[in-house]
This record gives C-alpha cells, structure tokens and sequence, in this order.
C-alpha cells in the first residue's frame, strides 16, 4: 500500500539525536540518598538509550521551581509530558485567542536539558473550555483544525510527537461522546490527524488511550481503528498506551503480544503515562508488586523493537496526580515525596540492563503468581484453584524457598481439611499443600492454602507451569466462594495480586489481606 507507507516513517526518526546525545554523556549526577541510588551508572534515559529507547517523564508548570524536583527532571530523563500546559482550556481559552507561554517554559527546559517533548494533547474530550462545547456542529470542525493548526505550528521543531487525539474510546470498545464525535462522527479522528501531519510533517503522530495496554475489547477498538486509518493513507505513527496500572488489579493481559500487534502493523508504540498505584498505606507485598509491574513494562517494551521508550506520569510522588483523582490511593511513582528512589525504580534499572554491582548475592529475582478458577460452582464442597508462578526475575529461583498462599473462608462445617495436587508440570510429588488458619482472620480469609515445593528451580523468564490443587473439609460441606479474598472468575491465566508469594519468609508478590 503505497499511500501508507509515506506515513510510516523509521522508528529512528524522532530518537537518532536524543539517543545519540545520551549516549555520548560522560557524566550526569543523579540523586542519592536512598537505598536505590547505591551503585548505579548512568541515569535512567542512558540505560534506555543503550537499549535503543528513550526513558521520560511527565512534568507541569508548578513543579519547575522547586529546584531539587527540577535537578532530577533534568538530569534522569530524556524526554518530558507537559501534563497540562499544552491542552486545548490552556493554550486556546477563547475562540481564536491562543497562549503558548506556559508550554513555552515546557519546551524551554527540554531545550536547556538536551531533552524531547511530547506534545499532549491537541484533542480531547476533557479539558476544553467552555466555548468549545458550546459551538454549533457545523463549526467543530473548523475550530478543531484552526486549533490544531494554530499549536502544532507554534511548536513545530520544539515537539516531536504528539497525542494528536487522546482517549476516544469507551471501556467497551465504542467511540466516546465528544463535541467532535457528535459533529464528525469517527471521521474527526482522520481529520485530526491530516491537520496535525499539515502543520507539522516532521513530528510523529500517535492516538493515545489507557486501558488498551493488554489484549481485550478496547485495544482490539483501537486496533481496528488504526488498522482502517492506515488503509486510508491517514498520517498515523504511533499508539501510545497510557499504562495507569495499580497493584490491586491484575497486570495488562498479554501486554506484550498486544504491543506486537500494532507493531506489525509498522507502527511505533510508546508508553506514555505509566504509573502503578495502590491503596494505602504502602507496605511491603504491595511494593514488590509495583516494583514488579513497573519491571514488566520494562520488560514487554524492550522485547517489542517498535517500542520507542516510556515515560512515567510524573516521577515522584511527591507531584502525583493520583492522590486527588482516586482518593485512598497513591505511591504511584519511581520516587517517594522526599525525591528518593523506591525499590520500582532499581526495577526498572535492572530490567534496563543496569550492570551496577547489586550487592551481595546478586539480583534476587522477582516472582508471580498466576491464577485461574478450575471450579464452575462458587458454592459446592470443593475449592480448586488452579495456579502458576513465573519468575520476572534475573536469576534462579530455589523453589523450596517459595510458600504461595491462597486465602479463603470456611463457612460452617468441619475444621480439618484434605488437601490435594491432581496435576502438575512439575509433577504432583513435588508440591507440598496444607490448610492453615493465620493468627489474625480478615473478612474473605480465615484460612489459606499453602503451597510449596520439595525440590526443583525456577530460571529467569521460566514458568512453573500449571498447578491443579483442589481442597475440601474433611466433612464434605459446601464452601461459599463469592467473597473469598483470592478467589475470582477468570478462567484464562491471569496475574493475581491477591494470591500472594513469599520468598525465604518474604513478601515477593501480592497483597495480603
């Protein structure tokens, strides 16, 4: 299709200089204090960078002055988000009146830091000012092409991507309601997108959107929607996925095949807003599944090769948009509030392919659990979880060091319990299972099944394959499974956070309850 390949441009099209110029770096000082900081070379962006990927992060307005926030910005990354200054309520407040200067501070530091900019957003649902929505349809989309034209052109060579359009999906899949849905239809994705390439033939144009980064009914939306913008010769370079990830929920089903996908459809991806958050307080099961995630978006762009690199939704907590958007929650990012690097940030180091000496004994490794309900009835006699571990780790894991627990609720009926393994990659003789009651009962978990092993070791990247384990009390009464703590729905294989992993007596996945 000639028409489109015009408009899929080299992946090195927009990274050759910023990597080129991280990698030529003798020495950029980076933070210290924490734990983290110990024994690293080179900052986030280098290690990318080596890797043929950029590392950035999102920044605003008000975080710029505070000088210790601006250092680490500056010296860490290589690329940076305005997260508002370029939206639509900010740099065209009244019809055909526009207002780069916050956006212009934006651009001005990645300049005086040897940093990209990518531009977010010229078109959104959220975020417009009023007049916008107030327009007739017969003029939305005049005003959204004069928009676009109007900021692409001011920072055309300053920006080399854009999020040309931002969130036009529904959870399931259907376009979203907007002014320019309403007045164009889907079509004013198309027309976006023509306008941004006008202004700017060099910047690369990408759709951006959360929840699409694993396989499920909104990727595959998007999916189809790029597909038929290519066909069509639509300027279109790139999909990023936003990444707003949190411990609670599984981690993105099959992220890394869903990337390939759009891949081989000779698109760039990009992970543009990653963060992992929880409900707090933090404790020690919830950091290690973060630190674990943030790994495994690490690791799922660097074996996509169309992956250009991620940035992180601001770095520190101290500047987190989550506290305020999802109350109870936050320690979503790579740096605590003090601006020291959490245990997520070595993660991300390591799955970089940091080389700094870690410390006695090595990379620990890091395990999952995955899990899937072999038991069609929430209410018979029997419990069967089927379960799986995977060791996102560096190094080889002793599985007679790894207890996995399972938490469930009795009901009524007898307090003893059989315990059985029907089926086992590993083999049944290997996997030891017994039911135990904690000293402290919560609400779905006054009892878990534990698992562990005799023998045998986990490789890096290596499953354990499938675990068959089944569970009855020894009277035979029914259980009631709908409100126990581990127990879900899924029949795939799906990471569980609330199964959760111990390792030599430590937390190594999954958040108690």
């Amino acid at each position: 299709m000639s028409s489109v390949k015009c408009c899929r441009p080299s992946r090195t099209s927009g990274l050759s200089a910023l990597l080129a110029g991280a990698l030529g770096l003798a020495l950029i000082v980076a933070p210290t204090g924490g734990p983290a900081a110990a024994a690293q070379q080179g900052t986030l962006h280098e290690l990318a960078a080596a890797q043929g990927r950029y590392f950035g992060s999102a920044t605003d307005n008000p975080e710029l002055p505070d000088a210790a926030y601006a250092a680490v910005l500056g010296s860490e990354f290589g690329q940076i988000t305005p997260g508002n200054s370029m939206k639509w309520d900010t740099t065209e407040p009244a019809q055909g009146r526009f207002d780069f200067a916050k956006g212009d501070v934006i651009t001005d530091f990645a300049a005086q830091h040897g940093q990209t900019v990518r531009g977010h957003t010229l078109v959104w649902h959220s975020q417009l000012p009023g007049w916008v929505g107030a327009l007739p349809s017969g003029q939305v989309e005049a005003a959204m092409t004069g928009h676009i034209t109007e900021v692409a052109t001011h920072y055309r060579g300053e920006v080399t991507a854009w999020d040309v359009v931002n969130e036009p999906f529904n959870e399931d899949g259907t376009f979203r309601t907007s002014p320019f849905h309403t007045a164009m239809g889907s079509d004013y994705i198309a027309t976006a997108l023509r306008a941004a390439h006008a202004a700017d033939p060099d910047a690369e144009l990408y759709l951006n959107d959360y929840n699409i980064e694993g396989l499920g009914a909104k990727s595959d939306a998007m999916y189809a929607l790029v597909s038929e913008l290519l066909d069509e010769g639509v300027p279109l370079h790139g999909v990023g996925m936003q990444a707003h990830l949190a411990v609670q929920y599984g981690f993105p089903y099959q992220m890394q095949a869903n990337m390939q996908r759009f891949a081989d459809l000779g698109l760039d991806v990009a992970v543009t807003e990653l963060d992992v958050r929880m409900q707090l307080p933090a404790d020690a099961a919830k950091t290690v599944t973060q630190s674990a995630y943030y790994r495994q978006v690490v690791e799922a762009c660097l074996a996509v090769e169309r992956c250009v690199g991620i940035t992180v939704w601001d770095y520190t907590d101290k500047y987190s948009w989550v506290p305020s958007t999802f109350p109870g929650q936050g320690a979503a990012n790579l740096y605590d509030e003090n601006l020291l690097p959490k245990p997520a940030h070595a993660a991300v180091r390591t799955a970089l392919g940091d080389d700094g000496d870690p410390g006695e004994g090595g990379d620990p490794g890091v395990l999952k659990a995955q899990y899937r309900n072999n038991d069609s009835s929430a209410g018979d006699n029997q419990i069967k979880p089927g379960l799986q571990l995977v060791n996102t780790g560096g190094t080889t894991i002793s599985l007679p060091d790894v207890k996995v627990r399972y938490w469930f609720t009795s009901g009524s009926g007898a307090s003893t319990y059989s315990t059985w393994c029907d089926w086992s990659q590993l083999g049944c003789s290997r996997v030891t299972h017994r039911v135990t009651a904690p000293g402290n009962p919560k609400t779905g978990a006054d009892h878990y099944l534990e698992v562990g092993f005799s023998g045998g070791s986990l490789a890096p990247g290596a499953s354990t394959g499938e675990i068959q384990l089944r569970l009855n009390k020894t009277d035979w009464s029914n259980f009631d499974e709908s409100d126990d703590y581990s127990h879900d729905t899924v029949a795939p294989y799906a990471d569980a956070p609330k199964v959760t992993v111990y390792l030599d007596g430590e937390p190594a996945w999954g958040i108690e309850p």
